[in-house]
């Protein structure tokens, strides 16, 4: 992901910043997906695995990035109060 974008984007809930999910988190996360524990902030299932993920400051929130393109609405949020 480009760098100058990376700067600039922030959780669309809290403002907090974000950064690229390194490859121990996103193992952890798609781990949770597979086994069916993973939730948006919508309470939907996460169904797709990810490939990369923006995690906010506090961690307790990341979003999908979806062939390089992050998705950052307030509701695809995936939770991660839980552990990920």
């Amino acid at each position: 992901m480009d760098k100058k974008l990376l700067d600039i984007l922030v959780c669309p809930v809290s403002g907090a910043a974000v950064s690229l999910a390194d490859a121990e988190t996103l193992s952890q996360m798609n781990a949770r997906i597979d086994a069916g524990n993973a939730r948006y902030v919508d309470e939907s299932s996460v169904t797709e695995p990810l490939d990369a993920a923006l995690v906010t400051a506090d961690r307790a929130t990341a979003y999908r990035v979806d062939d390089g393109i992050p998705v950052m609405l307030p509701e695809r949020g995936i939770d991660l109060s839980a552990g990920a």
